[in-house]
Formats: C-alpha cells, structure tokens, sequence
C-alpha cells in the first residue's frame, strides 16, 4: 500500500487556508486546493502496516489503505469506487469529521498520521468535478414503502440505501430544506450548502422524495406512518442542555444552536437578521469547548463582535498524549481550530455562576469561579471551586454550546417507543420495541459524530431490508456496497 518508505519520504501535508483578515469577511470555505502530486504523495506515505487500525477507528469501516493506494497511483476513479463502497457522503465526512481512523494510524505512534480525511475530500471532489459521480437506480422495486423521518447524514444515509435495496423511499424534514444539522448546524464556511445540494439532486434523481416543512407527530399525524411497511427514525436529539443558573432566561442568553441555524437561514435567504443572534459589537462569550463552542466563536468573529471569549468547565488538555491516553485510542488533547485562530480568549477550568442583568433584564455581564477536579478514594473527579476566584466578564451575549440531552419526546411518545436512561429510543439491531419501527443516528445512541450517523443510518438500513424482505444484500460495517445498477 503507498509507496514503500513513503512515509519516511514524505510529511505530512495540511491545506493551506486563505488569510484570517480576509476569510472573516465572508462565510465561503477558505481552504486553498493541494495539487496532484502532493496528494499522491499524501497517499504514498500509508505505510503498508500489515494490522491497519485505521480501520477500526474508523466507524464507517472505509477501505483507508486502498483507497490511499489508489491516489498513490493516481488512479482516481477507482479510489472513488472503494470510497463510496462505505461511505455514502465522504464530502460531509472529508470535511467535518474528526477523524478518528487519523488517531488509529500506525504510522502515527512514530510521525504525524496519515491524511486519511484529506484524501477523502479529494477523491470524492475529484468524483464530482469528473462527472463520476451519478444517481444510481436500483434494478427493480419491491413494492414496500419506507419512511425515513430527518434528513441529517443518518436518514440520508439510511435513505439512499433502502431506495438501492429497491425500496419506495419518502423522506420527512421538519424544516424547510433537508440535511438537518449539515444544513442548520454547520457553518457555511465549514461546508457550504451547495455541497449539500448537488449531493440532494442526486438522492432525488434516484428516486427518493423528500418532505419538507413536515413535522412528523406535529403538523404530520404520526398515524398516518401507518401507511409505510417500515419507518426508520433519525430525528437526532435535538433537545438542548440549559443552564440553570440566576438569569439564564435573561435576554442575551441563547442556545448556541438557535444561533447558528437563524445565522445559516439569513445567508441562505431564509430568513431576515434578527439583532438577538446577532454578535456585531458585542462583547460575546462561548460556553463550552467543543464543535459548536468553535462554530459560534467564528461566526462571531464574521458578525464583527467585539470581542468572543470561551469557556470549557474542563481543564486544558495537554498537547500531547498521556500514558492514560495512548494509541490508538482517541487523544484527548488540546485542539485548536481554525475558528479559534480567528480570535478567541479561551479559558479553561471555569464554571459560570450567574448572568448579570441591568434594571431592563438585559445581559451584561457573566459572574465566573474557577474551578479543579479532585480524585478522592479511587472515585470518579469530582468538581471543586476555588474560593477566591469569582470574576465578572463584560458579556452582551452569552452563546449555549453544552450539548445535548436526547431527542424530542413528542414523536417517541406518541408511537409508544421505549427508551433508556438517557432518553435515547432502545433498539435491538435497530429494531424498537415496535417491530416495523427502526431508528438510527443520535436519536439511538446520543450526541455524536457525523461519521457515527451515517454508519447507523447504513446499518440501520440493513435490517429494515432484512425485515421487509427476509434477508438483505445491503452491506453491514466494512462490506462492499451493492454494485452499481
């Protein structure tokens, strides 16, 4: 795989992105573009490691070392092939995902990884600028109807292969596009909607319909899913952790979700600005660390704020690995994103205490304490304040990104599903307690990652195949996908 010593050849290369000054004025994507022989070179370097763990960190199961010695050999379409194998969307994932097959390299316990997500992106850029990449119709249809409710990368994903499997596929969208938190979510200067669209045209072209403005349990009867021999539920979840502190329902608070979506809704011409998610000259502050915590710091950042700090209650993460964290397991260290390089305080080990008002109950200020996190008796950490810490921060608006609890309860309740501790729907290969009712993506396993959703969504469509139809054909985890038609 790759060329022989190739990793010892070659570094490891990064895209290259347009200067800070100048990518803040717009939301486009602002990475510059690799040539060709620096992403053959890119796929030289896989290492022929005889154990590929990249496979297992990867929850799609993608083919890494073929498809990376395909590009090594310049043979585009065929990587593509390998790629879309298991991958139904390696635009979204080549783009967002955090690459945990990067984490498993070999090669990285001794150099920087492979750049698996790198070449993802490529080949399947590469696949569409060619004109490769086309709707495939299945054979024949089997005459039984499925019903796929949310159109994130799970209920895409899910979609695309009950229709392959020969299926009647309608999918439901609550809003008005489909895509989910791709569309409402995301950044547009993390992924613009047109990569979205063009990928949609093909879903249609190949049969499946969508629904939109559709709010299964809301304005959409849940009974009338009767009509369908299967559903599968991918709604996500959606419900958004508070914080329930004095003056969390103050104006200036804000769900870092509804901030995000309005922001994608107003560049989309969906929507008009609205001054409450607005971070023009205010001072803004970000709670919490993660994905969302970084999408809001550089919206902020193109809105003109003021100023954007952040908050993480969790303490710095080291720049390296720990012997509690080691290969090829997940680092837990410190990442910086390009949003973050745009212009962020960041702070670690702080808990907000109060969002301080004026006498017109508009935010103005944060009232913090630093905090540690204390071992005692082999128990789990637990969180301790510093006394003498407490601080105030000038803050006019205070963006939520604490994640999420579970899905919406309405739907679940209205079909009699069971749940588990975390509100999330039980399943049994997918299956509910409702035999001709599925589910797939975080509304099944919690808040996680895109790459998570869409192999949930192509698992999940296995055994809905496997229930209409007494066996299935559509691959589980690692398995080639059906051939083209």
């Amino acid at each position: 795989m790759g060329k022989l010593g190739g990793f010892k050849e070659f570094e490891r290369t990064a895209e290259r992105t347009i200067a800070v000054e100048k990518r803040v004025k717009n939301y486009r994507e602002f990475t510059i573009e690799l040539n060709k022989q620096q992403l053959n070179e890119q796929g030289a370097r896989c290492m022929d490691c005889g154990l590929p763990f990249c496979h297992s960190g990867c929850p799609l199961g993608n083919l890494i070392p073929d498809f990376n010695d395909a590009v090594y050999k310049n043979n585009w379409q065929e990587a593509l092939e390998i790629l879309h194998s298991t991958n139904n969307f390696p635009e979204f994932t080549g783009r967002l995902c955090p690459a945990p097959c990067e984490s498993a390299c070999v090669l990285g316990i001794i150099k920087p990884s492979v750049s698996i997500e790198l070449i993802e992106k490529y080949i399947v850029e590469r696949g569409f600028k060619e004109g490769w990449i086309k709707a495939q119709l299945p054979l024949r249809r089997t005459g039984k109807k499925a019903a796929v409710i949310g159109s994130g990368p799970a209920g895409l994903a899910a979609a695309q292969q009950l229709n392959r499997a020969g299926h009647t596929v309608t999918v439901f969208e609550r809003d008005q596009k489909p895509g989910g938190l791709l569309r409402y979510g995301i950044p547009d200067f993390k992924l613009e909607k047109s990569v979205i669209d063009r990928r949609l045209a093909i879903l249609e072209e190949e049969g499946i319909t969508f629904k939109t403005n559709v709010h299964v349990g809301v304005n959409y009867k849940a009974e009338k899913l009767k009509a369908f021999d299967a559903v599968v539920l991918c709604g996500g979840a959606t419900n958004k952790r508070n914080l329930p502190i004095p003056g969390s329902e103050t104006r200036g608070v804000v769900q870092a979700m509804d901030f995000l979506k309005h922001n994608n809704e107003v560049i989309d011409g969906l929507q008009e600005p609205i001054d409450k998610f607005s971070a023009e000259g205010k001072n803004v502050i970000v709670i919490g660390g993660g994905d969302t915590g970084s999408d809001c710091v550089g919206t902020s950042n193109r809105h003109g704020a003021l100023s954007v700090t952040n908050f993480e209650i969790m303490p710095m993460p080291s720049g390296e690995r720990t012997k509690e964290n080691p290969w090829p397991f997940w680092p837990f260290t410190l990442k910086t994103s390009t949003s973050h390089e745009e212009g962020c305080n960041r702070n670690w080990s702080i808990a907000t205490k109060e969002f301080v008002t004026d006498e017109n109950d508009q935010l103005i200020a944060l009232k913090t304490i630093e905090v540690e996190w204390v071992s005692e008796n082999g128990m789990r950490p637990q969180l301790k304040e510093k006394a003498g810490t407490e601080k105030i921060w000038p803050c006019d608006l205070a963006l939520l990104a604490l994640g999420f609890t579970g899905p919406e309860k309405t739907l679940v309740e209205q079909l009699g599903l069971n749940t588990d501790n975390r509100s999330n729907v039980n399943s049994n290969n997918y299956q509910t307690n409702i035999p001709n009712i599925f589910t797939a993506g975080d509304m099944r396993r919690g808040q996680s990652l895109i790459v998570w959703a869409i192999s949930e969504g192509r698992e999940a469509a296995h055994y809905v195949d496997r229930y209409l139809m007494g066996t299935s054909e559509l691959p589980l985890k690692g398995e080639g996908d059906l051939p083209a038609a």
